[in-house]
């Protein structure tokens, strides 16, 4: 294991620390990712009599051991382990942070925003003989108005993704400490004219993880998870920050240029086949009652390119021009260089960056030279060897 490194294991429920040491060797190098929970892979080899609990358990124990990375005292990646395998002496393990825990977990509430509501009418049916009146008043009282439909209460997005990491934290067995942040987005859900609700409900089997990863994309809004010693290092800190309306900055201070802290790059990407010019939404109904939505971007000097998607769960016309938008934004750029590898260097130090910081990507390309081009970090891994990978997504197919 490389100077500074070590693993901690502690018991999920009860926070108790169980090994402050783990003899693990990595399989991967740990990922963080932006809006995902990141993984981490090991083995653990010959047998260690120490790998037991004081209450008699496997130290290292599928859904019931938190494991940290801790580097030069700083926790460098966190999480759950969620699967052991064993192979005479030798033992694997999978952990993924702590977030992947919604993921199979139900929701067994409910959450409505935007609901339609239209309220009784106190003298229906009170016009039998349909004169305009109501019934035997003298002198005759002209019927009123009915009272008009309207939208009931909305709730922020965030609110909504609270209140189903509130549900999983609140069922027996299901704290695992995490805190999300407490401000809201500004964005309400369902439409404004209650003709598109936002509904999550027990009754349809909705599986939590799923529902948070469909809230952040389809609203959008970033999160990431982050795990950080208490002051007095007795406890982790485990916390889903959120982006208002995203993570990250323009980091104009850091410097990512070949032949100074790139030392390898992945191999630069067009599109191919996944370009487009024009996107077709099709979403809630059939036949000629079918929503759609149509998204256009300039073809320049290239060919009409059209990618067609379908989403059932879209109603209103926003929410599928959202969904053509997003998915156009990322079938219309060139070139991409999915992953850079880089040194501990002074122009961005290891953990100079945040998942979400744009960067300015310096190489050159083979066949095209020198360019310079902006790109997202969506996650990270660093290695013992003293390199970091960050994956990358142009900035530009990214439209929030």
């Amino acid at each position: 294991m490389a100077a500074g490194w070590r693993f901690i294991a502690q018991r999920a429920l009860t926070g108790e620390w169980l090994d402050w040491d783990v003899p693990l060797a990595l399989s991967a190098n740990p990922v963080r990712a932006l809006s995902g929970p990141g993984s981490l892979t090991g083995t653990i080899e010959p047998e260690y009599s120490r790998l037991r609990g004081p209450d008699g358990m496997p130290v290292l124990m599928e859904w019931g051991t938190k494991l940290y990375l801790e580097i030069d005292g700083h926790i460098r990646w966190g999480g759950i382990v969620t699967r052991t395998l064993f192979d005479g002496a030798k033992m694997s393990i999978e952990a993924e942070g702590l977030s992947s825990y919604a993921h199979g977990t139900p929701f067994e509430g409910h959450i409505l925003s935007g609901k339609l509501i239209t309220p009784k009418d106190p003298y229906e049916g009170k016009d039998r003989n349909h004169d305009g009146y109501v019934d035997f008043t003298d002198p005759k009282q002209p019927m009123p108005t009915p009272p008009k439909p309207y939208t009931g209460p909305r709730k922020d997005a965030y609110v909504a993704f609270r209140e189903v990491w509130e549900h999983i934290l609140s069922r027996p067995g299901g704290d695992i400490g995490l805190q999300v942040d407490s401000h809201n987005l500004g964005e309400l859900l369902g439409a404004a004219d209650g003709s598109d609700p936002w509904e999550l409900a027990w009754w349809n089997s909705p599986d939590c993880g799923q529902a948070l990863d469909s809230l952040a994309r389809d609203t959008p809004f970033d999160w990431v998870e982050t795990h950080t010693w208490t002051p007095d290092h007795s406890q982790v800190e485990h916390r889903l920050r959120l982006g208002t309306p995203r993570l990250g900055r323009k980091r104009n201070d850091l410097r990512f240029a070949d032949g100074e802290n790139i030392v390898a790059i992945a191999r630069p990407e067009g599109l191919g086949d996944e370009y487009a010019s024009e996107v077709i939404v099709l979403g809630k109904g059939e036949g000629r009652a079918m929503r759609r939505a149509q998204v256009y971007a300039p073809a320049g000097n290239r060919l009409r390119r059209v990618a067609t998607v379908t989403d059932k769960t879209l109603s209103s016309a926003s929410a599928l021009r959202l969904r053509g938008t997003q998915e156009l934004a990322g079938r219309t750029q060139a070139l991409q260089i999915p992953a850079i590898q880089i040194a501990d260097h002074a122009n961005a130090r290891y953990g100079s960056w945040a998942l979400g910081d744009d960067i300015q990507v310096q190489v050159h390309v083979p066949w095209v030279g020198d360019v310079s081009l902006w790109h997202r970090i969506v996650s990270d891994e660093i290695s013992a060897d003293g390199t970091c990978t960050l994956t990358l997504k142009r900035s530009d197919s990214f439209h929030y």
